[in-house]
């Protein structure tokens, strides 16, 4: 089974009120999650413990330039985002280099599997 983990304590309140329905990941991610897997939503550190929140399905992955993301993108990654601007701030900050509205992300869309 794959994960879709979030390394931001930004993500964990977000992910356990289920008001978080997208991820935006820098570059072509196309090779590592496909429209219906089934993934387990977790969140912690690269290389420590994480916590699984709950199981999901991806419902659509779309690759696109950064300049090109819909409000629905946009909000589904964080709702407190209301530009591409504000996510480029954002995004910048979580991989730790420059980005340009050129650059290219993958969005990944979500929802949880009620067992």
């Amino acid at each position: 089974m794959r994960a879709l983990n979030f390394y931001s304590s930004t993500y964990h309140s977000q992910l356990v009120c289920r008001r978080k329905t997208c991820t935006i990941r820098l570059g072509d991610k196309t090779h590592k999650y496909a429209e219906g897997d089934i993934v387990w939503v977790t969140v912690g550190k690269r290389f420590a413990p994480k916590k699984k929140i709950y199981t999901a399905a991806i419902d659509r992955v779309l690759v696109k330039p950064i300049a090109q993301l819909t409000v629905d993108d946009l909000q589904g990654e964080n709702p407190d985002i209301i530009s591409v601007e504000d996510l480029v701030g954002f995004l910048q900050s979580i991989y730790g280099k420059t980005l340009t509205p050129g650059d290219t992300v993958t969005v990944i869309y979500f929802s949880e599997i009620i067992e």
